[in-house]
């Protein structure tokens, strides 16, 4: 019997268990292993730290399959060379194919103080904490955000919605909201902040982070609370790993998404080296070939010399639960249109992972 265990229970993993389950080949199981017995639902994060979703709202169960069994635990050590997973409790896990999707982590970019002085939304525990420094601050608090990413600009739209009294400012680094996306996409969503007193403060460059206080280019910032949502990189545990990586610290891969000296290991999401920033969907189009690619190894099959190139379809944005912005196939759709489509992905995405 052949034994996969996949790391992490995100969104390439995820969509890994539902594209090979209905048919797993009768001499195989499949192990999970993740901290949490749910899949949290990142994207949504921000509005859990906001105050505007429960915890049941971002997480849907593991799927049930009687050769899928489920471990929980934190991950330590991935020794290759004995090809076993190592968990903090001891536990062993011996595999014949290994999938690594454990995720990301914020990047603080060399900022003294970002990592001690400021919150996060990259996971559900540290977006509960941000949920708490939030909404617990008295009205008329200055709030920072850095980072006016998606993450950013979807937390400081919904905290807008959530407390109307706070201060809120978002640091962006660029000349422009989305500044590498159309303009009129731009335009709406900073119109969208200057008409609910958001303050988004362009070409931003936090050299340093204090308790209370942030320094855009040495100037000194009194805030109550930050929120950091500037960069990511792979958890730590796939930054020590002992193999080729780009600059962000991502294991490199080959075409078919195993690592550069062992086809035996394969990497999704966040933590592989990829030309394509890194979101869910890029994650699920991932699994998507690392499916096809074990199916004809486990076959014996010759795999194809080229594997089809990822196209993302675009992203969508909320602000707020009544507003958003959608850039699909180079259109640009915005107002309560885009928002309805976002709510609509989410609930089909829910549903197939019931």
């Amino acid at each position: 019997m052949g034994k996969l265990v996949l790391l992490g229970g995100g969104y390439g993993n995820m969509r890994l268990m539902l594209r090979l389950l209905p048919n797993v080949p009768l001499d195989t199981e499949i192990v999970l292993v993740d901290r949490a017995p749910f899949h949290s639902l990142k994207t949504e994060f921000y509005a859990l730290a906001a105050g505007t979703a429960t915890d049941k709202e971002v997480r849907v169960c593991f799927p049930e399959h009687e050769r899928l069994s489920a471990v929980y635990g934190e991950v330590v050590e991935i020794d290759r060379a004995e090809k076993v997973v190592i968990l903090e409790d001891g536990q062993r896990i011996e595999y014949d194919d290994l999938v690594i999707g454990l995720g990301c982590e914020d990047k603080y970019h060399g900022v003294p103080g970002a990592e001690e002085y400021t919150y996060s939304i990259q996971t559900m525990a540290k977006s509960r904490s941000t949920f708490q420094a939030l909404c617990g601050l008295p009205a008329g608090s200055s709030v920072g955000i850095v980072g006016a990413g998606l993450s950013g600009i979807e937390l400081a739209s919904e905290l807008r919605e959530s407390r109307s009294d706070l201060k809120i400012k978002l640091f962006d680094r660029g000349p422009r909201i989305l500044k590498d996306f159309p303009e009129k996409l731009s335009k709406y969503v900073k119109d969208w902040f200057v008409k609910n007193n958001v303050e988004v403060i362009a070409n931003s460059n936090i050299t340093k982070i204090e308790q209370g206080k942030i320094y855009n280019h040495e100037e000194e910032i009194l805030l109550d609370t930050v929120v950091w949502t500037a960069g990511v990189q792979p958890v730590k545990i796939v930054r020590d790993l002992e193999v080729e990586k780009d600059k962000q610290g991502r294991p490199l891969v080959t075409q078919y998404f195993n690592l550069l000296d062992d086809e035996h290991l394969y990497v999704v999401g966040d933590c592989a080296a990829s030309d394509l920033p890194p979101t869910a969907q890029l994650a699920e189009e991932q699994a998507e070939q690392i499916v096809k690619v074990l199916r004809m190894r486990w076959k014996g099959e010759n795999l194809p010399e080229k594997m089809p190139d990822i196209k993302l379809k675009g992203f969508m944005g909320a602000l707020g639960k009544k507003q958003g912005f959608v850039y699909l196939a180079d259109t640009t759709v915005t107002g309560r249109i885009a928002r309805l489509m976002k709510s609509g992905l989410l609930w089909y995405y829910k549903r197939q992972n019931d």
